[in-house]
């Protein structure tokens, strides 16, 4: 394997598919929900995520690796959010969605949200990380014992 996401499943694709889903359900069918807090919470988990999913890129950048998996990840990140997890793009699309749902009120967008993060964590990561380990050995097998997977 040359590449750590060689496949089809590529978690943008796959958390933007399961918004729109959420979206279209919550048009045609709502599922509505609400408690005083959602929208400043909601917006808030928005605000984090867009942080940081932009800490993550600009860690990744500023190592010289590519951001997208489709391409050959050249070297271990650490520092930035990669210090505290080992996926926080991926983290980041998961609580972009949950704050929407909470913004917009929709159980749908919440019921999308869990199979796109099954998805994601049960093909994607585990593919990424075989890769890893294959490509770095135990420079990636240090990394993963010292850092979470999510948080």
């Amino acid at each position: 394997m040359c590449v750590a996401n060689p496949g089809w499943v590529r978690p943008p694709l796959v958390y933007s598919s399961s918004i729109a889903a959420g979206a279209l359900l919550t048009w045609f069918w709502p599922l509505p929900f609400a408690f005083p807090a959602a929208v400043p919470i909601g917006g808030t988990m928005i605000l984090a995520a867009i942080l940081l999913f932009s800490l993550s890129v600009r860690a990744l950048r500023a190592a010289d690796t590519p951001v997208p998996g489709n391409q050959p990840t050249t070297n271990i990140v650490r520092t930035g959010p990669f210090r505290f997890s080992r996926n926080p793009v991926y983290l980041a699309f998961f609580v972009l969605q949950l704050g929407i749902a909470l913004c917009i009120g929709s159980l749908w967008m919440v019921a999308t949200l869990i199979p796109a993060a099954t998805v994601v964590s049960g093909v994607v990561v585990r593919r990424e990380e075989r890769y890893l380990e294959s490509r770095f050995g135990r420079q990636y097998s240090s990394y993963r014992d010292s850092v979470r997977r999510w948080l």
